[in-house]
């Protein structure tokens, strides 16, 4: 008996120590919006720091996967299968949700400030889980919408108008805040991408760095245009820090993908979030945003973009059937 009482208290113990693990792993989220924020207002074009930010992440994906000859080998691999559609082809585009919330960190950060900016991220994400979920992205089975996550979504958007509230004077603001809550919209497509490149590829590391290159590709393109045609010019931050945005979220990435073995997705997921709003409202509190005070409608507004996201995850135990005829659970 007292066997298993120790037993049970280690896992405990250990379950608590890797929760506090993935918190402070969320906090990376909010501080490489910080460093793409600062980066945006260093260049004064948040385009081309989100090209800086992905360029980075790239090239340190790159040397990790060139330098193995079975990752290469399966990285050059991946254009044939798109070519040939060897799965659907929108999987291999995933790394373009990634280029929005990239892109829209260097363009907003700097006026909404973190807190802002990863709320309203987040309150967007809850709602893109619920619609994967409802639509079958992603997972094995379609989840039907439930009380919990009507009420998640909803409080998830009114987490959203809670942080832009003090903005309501000013619609440049309100309409930056839209940039996050779009790409948090978009993201629930994209570990969907990145699982099944990374099923195909055998390699996460290798569907990683395909991300990157998709949105390295995009943003890049685009800036290239951009420049070409006089709207934009090109030039790099002289403050070594502001290179960090891509290895940052490199970091979070690699973190979270050892914490699930030991959390499951569930815990994983809500610990995270907890530690994306505690780390962004902490960034707000030591690193302020010039001209983006730390309101109370945003603490109060991070809260319930939390318990929003806690609702959502709950997992439902009705799914939908594509089958009705081999089994009777439907609804």
């Amino acid at each position: 008996m007292s066997f298993q009482s120790g037993a049970k208290s280690k896992k405990a113990a250990s379950v608590a120590l890797l929760t506090v693990a993935t918190v402070f792993a969320g906090m990376l989220g909010p501080m490489q919006s910080f460093v793409n924020g600062r980066l945006g207002t260093e260049l004064q074009d948040g385009h081309a720091a989100s090209v800086v930010s992905f360029s980075v992440g790239l090239i340190l994906m790159l040397i990790i996967v060139l330098t193995q000859s079975k990752l290469r080998k399966a990285f050059f691999e991946l254009p044939g299968h798109l070519i040939n559609g060897t799965i659907p082809r929108w999987n291999f585009f995933a790394g373009l949700c990634g280029a929005t919330i990239v892109l829209s960190e260097g363009i907003s950060v700097g006026f909404l400030g973190v807190a802002v900016f990863q709320t309203a991220l987040i309150a967007g994400m809850v709602i893109s889980g619920i619609v994967c979920d409802r639509l079958g992205i992603g997972v094995p089975f379609k989840q039907a919408l439930s009380a919990p996550r009507v009420t998640g979504a909803l409080l998830a958007i009114v987490a959203t108008i809670l942080v832009v509230a003090p903005n309501w004077t000013a619609p440049h603001m309100i309409a930056l805040a839209v940039l996050p809550f779009v790409g948090g919209l978009l993201a629930g497509w994209q570990p969907a991408g990145n699982s099944e490149v990374g099923k195909l590829s055998d390699s996460m590391l290798v569907s990683i760095t395909w991300n990157f290159l998709v949105g390295f590709i995009a943003l890049g393109g685009a800036l290239l245009v951009r420049v070409l045609s006089g709207n934009a010019e090109m030039h790099l931050p002289g403050v070594w820090w502001m290179y960090l945005g891509g290895p940052l979220g490199l970091a979070s990435i690699a973190l979270m993908a050892l914490l699930v073995r030991g959390l499951g997705l569930l815990l994983l997921g809500l610990a995270s979030t907890a530690g994306q709003l505690i780390g962004s409202i902490l960034v707000e509190i030591v690193l302020p945003t010039q001209g983006a005070a730390l309101s109370m409608f945003t603490v109060i507004g991070a809260v319930v973009a939390l318990v929003a996201a806690g609702i959502a995850m709950m997992p439902t135990k009705k799914i939908i059937d594509e089958h009705p005829e081999l089994s009777e659970i439907n609804v």
